[in-house]
């Protein structure tokens, strides 16, 4: 038994891949559910070593289900492409070089559709793949060469203009990390290298119509742990030398960088820092890097923001705040009860006022992405009662206020993020369904939960053909946008 809890239980990895037609239904699905519900997460192909492990540095696997006509048409599950797989499976791996900084792990945090694409995407320098239809790895993504040296797990797509925005980090970069905007041809339309304050794990930011929302918190990258897993033991000491004279603060040449051993699963190379300043930057949408209004906050982190809209004289955000994470637990992001919260950030006061919106254990908040950047009226959050990242609590929140709806699966049950589908492309605000992986850990088995959105009770369950591992991110992708 592994005693890594990120190896265990709802968390342990399965061991192949699968492909499964006419899948088991209950309930009636809606006709209006016609594409595919894609998640990503991390599922190390081989055996690891439990006592460095970290979540997020397993490799990347994309589980699908087809749905249409009321039916359940297949489910598959694929890893992502890597050197990993190339060894593993004896399968050819898309060639990295010059394409991104990093090599190693598959893409393994986040998969989306833009510009009828398929893409699974992770951040810090790795590379993004495309996948097919069927989820098969075609090759790495880097907006038709525009974008390189890596992206992000999080970029938004605005939905009045399509573009898509986002913010990347990545240890060469110095005290640097980049805000891009990817036309609707697929192509890099701008960027904007924004100053930090050093090398912090940016892992997502927020947008409105007007401006970019970054947050500098105090998760760093730790030479360390960088060099412990990456580094032959003889030159680690010279390494980690270099690597601390350098990160932070001046751009790490990408001939150098690239030229690091692909990454493995393993060691994280990010630790809370207690010592770095806390802070939120404001940039315009069109503006640069002097353009930046930083606000002090106290010290916390911020895996995922729920949404950001503007308001007079600023910006006010939701967001899910950790008091803190991988200061002495570096196998995952365990530490410090997360909550709601919202944020009110006032511009010319330079002053960041907090109130927090609910004292449950949340994580994974989703709103109706038709709104994003736009005032919003509800979010869905999963949650637990013992304040663990998974568990058996799903509640919708309002913006406006009040008590949110709550719905509790039972003993022994865990729950994946849950995504927000519109019934149309014109349905009102909230108007659709909310669906998700929902896993009896006693069964050993996984369904996918489409749930009335306000009400969160049930309209249908898929039953998968075999259990599916906790993972990150996922979204649904409708066929005509495919």
């Amino acid at each position: 038994m592994s005693t890594n809890r990120f190896l265990a239980g709802e968390f342990e990895p399965v061991r192949a891949e699968y492909t499964e037609h006419d899948l088991a239904v209950t309930g009636t699905l809606p006709d209006w559910l016609d594409g595919r519900y894609l998640r990503n997460g991390p599922n190390p192909i081989a055996d690891v070593d439990p006592d460095t492990y970290n979540w997020f540095t397993g490799d990347g696997m994309v589980h699908g289900i087809r749905l249409a006509g009321g039916e359940a048409l297949w489910y598959r599950n694929r890893w992502v492409d890597s050197e990993s797989t190339q060894r593993r499976l004896n399968r050819q791996a898309p060639d990295v070089a010059g394409r991104s900084i990093m090599r190693g792990i598959g893409a393994n945090t986040n998969v989306i559709g833009f510009g009828g694409r398929t893409l699974a995407l992770v951040e810090a320098g790795l590379p993004c793949a495309e996948l097919s239809d069927e989820l098969e790895t075609l090759d790495v993504w880097d907006f038709d060469g525009t974008v390189r040296g890596g992206y992000t797990a999080h970029p938004l797509e605005d939905p009045v203009t399509c573009e898509l925005h986002a913010v990347s980090y990545h240890f060469g970069m110095g005290d640097k990390v980049r805000y891009s905007v990817i036309g609707t041809d697929g192509r890099l339309r701008r960027h904007v290298d924004i100053t930090v304050g050093g090398s912090p794990m940016m892992h997502a930011f927020s947008l409105t119509e007007s401006t970019v929302v970054v947050y500098d918190l105090p998760v760093t990258f730790d030479a360390e742990a960088a060099t412990t897993a990456t580094v032959p033991r003889g030159v680690r000491p010279l390494a980690r030398l270099a690597m601390s004279a350098l990160v932070g603060r001046v751009p790490t040449p990408h001939a150098i960088a690239s030229r690091l051993p692909p990454g493995r699963p393993g060691a994280l190379p990010y630790r809370w820092d207690p010592d770095y300043r806390a802070r939120v930057g404001l940039m315009p949408r069109e503006g640069d890097d002097a353009d930046v209004v930083w606000i002090d906050v106290d010290p916390c982190y911020v895996y995922h923001p729920l949404n950001a809209h503007d308001v007079v004289g600023g910006v006010v955000v939701d967001l899910v705040v950790h008091d803190r994470t991988f200061d002495r637990d570096r196998t995952g992001p365990s530490e410090g009860r997360q909550h709601l919260e919202r944020w009110t950030i006032d511009r010319e006061r330079r002053t960041c006022r907090r109130e927090r919106l609910w004292d449950a254990a949340v994580e994974f908040p989703r709103m109706d992405d038709r709104f994003t950047g736009r005032a919003h009226d509800s979010g869905w959050l999963v949650g637990s009662e013992d304040g663990g990242m998974f568990g058996s609590l799903l509640a919708r929140v309002a913006a406006s206020g009040g008590g949110p709806v709550v719905r509790r699966f039972a003993d022994g049950v865990t729950l994946g993020e849950f995504t927000f589908v519109p019934r149309a492309d014109d349905a009102v605000q909230g108007d659709g369904a909310v669906v998700g992986f929902v896993t009896d850990l006693a069964a050993n088995s996984t369904s996918l939960a489409v749930l009335d959105a306000q009400t969160l009770e049930d309209i249908a369950s898929v039953r998968l053909p075999h259990r599916v591992p906790a993972g990150f991110h996922g979204n649904w992708l409708p066929t005509t946008s495919q």
